[in-house]
């Protein structure tokens, strides 16, 4: 666990970054600091491996205050992920990922062997790992910041708006890589980040933080989308949040019948049962099936895009299991709306 203990950061120039910030973030989780430019959520994060050390207050990770520790034996402790992946241009990739534990004293050989294990890890061919960072693309070099960050096996990882220098389709992918890693891993993770989106599709909790370097609200997402705080964080979330909040609840609870017969439309199955495609004379609409792990919001969309309304439903395998009609999504949807909502009251 990080705990931040009435924790104040004032530069010498006048300016106070963080103000009076008290926090804890939960131990394996995922804890997103948000908020606008010149919020204090950078200057939060790097107080946690002392690129910046408090003015007052108390940092401690692990239950040790980070002050009562070398600095540098501290950074070697934790995993750190930068926007642009600060990777060392004359090293190629597999001795990039190595370098911590060579400053921690391993053997080359045993570090290279651990570097070239985190290669597959997190998405990379063995041939990647002979280039040199210019010869990758944005994307595969955030893949090695992370690897890099992850070669000593730290506890703590933290992110500095690691994806932020990619395009949106590139950056999904590395979220979904950094979700999957975060299941095998269970890391302590400190992420940073101005998007809300990301924030919520990430985070285990969400800390916002305005100007001065106030925490405004630090909830759980779900909380968070239904019972914002104040103005400041109903504002900061969107006018879309309650769609936000239907991408969290899943499929899983939506009950399921069989397609509909006899009607204008047909859902047309292949040979192993999966479904291609709704079909009617003259036309043919391609299916979108979803599983129990798909959300809410995904099947809203699909069921809008249905000629029929109806959303096929499948197993692991792609296989039908049923339909699930927009009246149905509908309903489920208002219900998700609602329990988040008496959640939050009773927190």
């Amino acid at each position: 666990m990080i705990q931040f203990d009435a924790v104040h950061k004032r530069f010498p120039n006048g300016t106070t970054a963080v103000h009076d910030l008290s926090l804890e973030m939960p131990e394996g989780g995922v804890t997103v600091l948000v908020g606008s430019s010149g919020c204090g959520k950078t200057t939060t994060l790097r107080m946690v491996n002392r690129m910046v050390d408090p003015t007052s207050g108390t940092i401690r990770v692990g239950g040790r205050d980070v002050l009562e520790q070398d600095a540098a034996e501290l950074r070697r402790s934790i995993g750190y992920v930068i926007q642009q992946s600060g990777l060392f241009p004359h090293r190629t990739v597999l001795d990039n990922i190595a370098t911590v534990p060579l400053l921690l004293g391993w053997g080359r050989r045993k570090a290279r062997a651990r570097a070239a294990e985190l290669l597959e890890t997190v998405g990379l061919t063995a041939e990647a790992g002979k280039r040199y960072p210019h010869q990758l693309s944005g994307g595969q070099q955030q893949r090695v910041g992370v690897a890099r960050a992850l070669a000593a096996d730290p506890p703590v990882l933290l992110m500095d708006e690691p994806f932020g220098a990619v395009d949106p389709v590139v950056r999904s992918q590395l979220q979904d890589e950094l979700i999957r890693l975060q299941k095998e891993l269970s890391k302590t993770i400190v992420f940073v980040t101005h998007d809300i989106d990301e924030a919520v599709r990430l985070g285990d909790r969400i800390a916002i933080f305005r100007t001065g370097g106030h925490l405004v609200q630090c909830a759980a997402p779900a909380e968070l989308l239904a019972r914002p705080a104040d103005d400041f964080v109903a504002d900061f979330l969107g006018a879309e949040r309650g769609l936000k909040l239907l991408s969290l609840t899943t499929l899983a609870d939506v009950p399921r019948g069989p397609a509909p017969e006899g009607g204008t439309w047909k859902l047309v199955l292949d040979e192993a049962r999966r479904p291609q495609a709704w079909r009617t004379e003259g036309a043919e609409i391609p299916v979108r099936p979803l599983r129990d792990t798909d959300s809410l919001l995904a099947a809203l969309n699909e069921s809008i895009a249905s000629p029929t309304g109806f959303v096929a439903r499948v197993d692991a395998d792609g296989a039908l299991t049923g339909v699930t009609s927009r009246a149905e999504i509908h309903e489920h949807a208002g219900e998700a709306h609602s329990s988040h909502s008496t959640a939050g009251a009773a927190i």
